[in-house]
């Protein structure tokens, strides 16, 4: 798959980078990755749908090749820096209509973005995305007032997760069918090991994007997030795994049933069904987004 690096200088100080096919005319696809990983993560369908369209991949604060930026920004703000680098490269791809896709957070950070903005892109896809219900989110916002925000157990395990290696061929191995990881194909797995891994300066290999980062985005959470979603026009497919976690699965028929934009679909997966089943996860987001 060939694409080229872009770069942004955004607005809150640092630097966002990521990855674009050279513009050919073709409808061009928006691409949010998951919480640590980064756009070329999920390269396996993202070389298939790069036979339809055109790709925009936005490495998020502190994941793949874009800067730390110190401190979590959260997850709007985060958006709005998407937001802000797909303007400010939006023009190379002339007149081509524009579509969306992410996965887990970046699928939130979608569904923020078009709901904020009408114009961003005519549909979109969004994969096992992490939909808090809103009791969850009012139990978030009473650990942040009392101090426990970054403690829940997502946030924790992030913390612990080993984050070096002596070489790729180690880390695929001790990687290889554990936790998150369970169930990939292993060309999903070699994109991972390929690109969310960098070589660190005291030797070996290191993740791209720091635990600690993984954890700070884990014990946080979108502000105003169902008020966003109830207004969303954007035709919007959802779908989620039939092992996801189950509030995916509850909020996406929740969303659905609320907003007549909204569709939703269970496929056969965990929560990265994307890594585990990238042919048919591709084939969904294309029929979806090329239907309208």
């Amino acid at each position: 798959m060939q694409l080229q690096p872009w770069h942004h200088a955004c607005s809150a100080g640092f630097t966002l980078r990521g990855e674009h096919s050279p513009p050919s005319g073709k409808p061009v696809l928006h691409f949010i990755h998951g919480n640590g990983y980064c756009g070329r993560v999920y390269e396996p369908m993202l070389t298939r749908l790069a036979e339809h369209f055109d790709l925009f991949l936005s490495d998020v604060q502190g994941h793949g090749d874009s800067d730390h930026g110190g401190r979590f920004l959260g997850w709007n703000r985060n958006a709005e820096l998407c937001m802000e680098a797909w303007r400010a490269h939006a023009s190379r791809f002339g007149d081509a209509p524009a579509y969306a896709a992410g996965h887990s957070f970046g699928g939130v950070l979608t569904a923020l973005l078009f709901a904020r903005h009408s114009d961003f892109c005519r549909r979109a896809v969004l994969l096992d995305p992490v939909l808090f219900p809103p009791s969850m989110i009012g139990l978030m916002a009473l650990a942040d007032i009392i101090g426990f925000r970054a403690n829940n157990k997502l946030a924790r395990r992030a913390r612990g997760r080993r984050a070096h290696w002596p070489d790729r061929t180690t880390a695929a191995n001790a990687l290889r069918g554990r936790g998150i990881f369970k169930g990939w194909r292993e060309d999903a797995l070699q994109a991972y090991i390929d690109h969310a891994l960098r070589e660190s300066d005291t030797g070996g290999v290191e993740l791209k994007c720091q635990p600690a980062r993984e954890a700070e985005v884990f014990g946080s959470y979108p502000r105003q997030l169902w008020p966003s979603l109830k207004k969303a026009a954007t035709p919007t497919l959802v779908l989620h795994g039939d092992h996801t976690f189950p509030f995916v699965s509850r909020s996406a028929l929740r969303w659905a049933a609320r907003n007549p934009n909204v569709r939703e679909r269970q496929v056969a997966g965990g929560h990265c069904f994307v890594q585990q089943n990238p042919d048919a996860s591709a084939a969904a987001v294309r029929d979806f987004l090329l239907a309208g």
